[in-house]
């Protein structure tokens, strides 16, 4: 689907507050609603918006401490890495998975009550996984996570200029 200016303004629009009714998007943006509406049902059955959700405070619920586990696997087989992965995303610490490439196969940010609580979590969820090869931790000191993704351009930027001719 190509994002047109005024599918970008509704997302725009939309990332800013997801709760305001059709009516309000539309007045925002300065279309009509049904139009409004026409293109957000557009762009969900288009995959381009997915989902509306609250964000957490996690401090506020009883998990301020926030960490990033980086597992490596061994054996590196398709049903090691979706085993283990579907087994760390049913557990309540685990806020997001990556499985990525390099030196680590996963890097797992958990947020937990305490530097014990992680502690345990490491010891008593990842270490003891039959496939780890390697867990190293990594506390979080700060967590700034945008709440906007801007749409860019279906061009690619041009090369920067060096100066010769």
């Amino acid at each position: 689907m190509a994002v047109d200016e005024l599918d970008t303004a509704i997302v725009v629009e939309l990332q800013r507050d997801g709760r305001q009714t059709n009516r309000e998007l539309a007045e925002r943006i300065g279309i009509a609603p049904s139009t409004c509406l026409e293109r957000v049902r557009s762009l969900r059955g288009h995959g381009v918006i997915e989902g509306f959700h609250a964000e957490i405070n996690l401090a506020a619920i009883g998990r301020p401490v926030q960490a990033l586990i980086h597992v490596r696997l061994h054996p590196k087989i398709r049903e090691a890495v979706e085993g283990f992965r579907d087994y760390v995303a049913a557990l309540p610490e685990t806020l997001a998975i990556f499985v990525v490439s390099g030196g680590d196969d996963f890097i797992i940010q958990v947020a937990v009550r305490d530097t014990g609580h992680l502690r345990d979590f490491v010891l008593d969820h990842i270490s003891r996984h039959r496939n780890i090869a390697d867990v190293r931790t990594s506390l979080v000191y700060d967590h700034i996570r945008k709440t906007s993704v801007e749409v860019l351009s279906s061009e690619r930027p041009s090369p920067p200029r060096t100066g010769r001719k």
